[in-house]
């Protein structure tokens, strides 16, 4: 069953180092919290506030043995008033029926889903 979750964080600053630990951290996180491997993984889909602009997320990504996902990265819209710093990711995979997504958000961006996180925490 074709499956897709979601996650963010806050990056502290815009420099290559920041943003290649935040999306590692990121996606590393998701990857563990819903029992994912490289060999399920459909494609992953990076996004960037305007203000991160130093790396690609997704070169942060092969670091973690994804050599042979498919890998993508734009830029979030320009939204006044929008949280700065996120990196964003949705990535969709191959996964089991009754295990539902787990999402992943990080470093404050769980501020952006006060659905999920009422408190503003994990």
């Amino acid at each position: 069953m074709t499956r897709a979750v979601r996650g963010a964080i806050r990056v502290a600053e815009d420099s290559a180092g920041a943003i290649h630990e935040a999306a590692v951290r990121l996606t590393a996180g998701l990857l563990a919290r819903n029992g994912i491997t490289a060999g399920r993984i459909v494609s992953v889909l990076f996004s960037l506030t305007r203000d991160l602009s130093s790396l690609n997320p997704a070169s942060a990504a092969r670091t973690l043995g994804l050599e042979e996902v498919p890998l993508f990265c734009l830029q979030e819209a320009d939204i006044a008033g929008a949280m700065p710093r996120v990196l964003r990711v949705l990535l969709t995979y191959e996964g089991e029926a009754g295990r539902a997504p787990v999402p992943v958000y990080l470093e404050g961006a769980e501020a952006l889903r006060p659905d999920l996180f009422p408190s503003g925490a994990a």
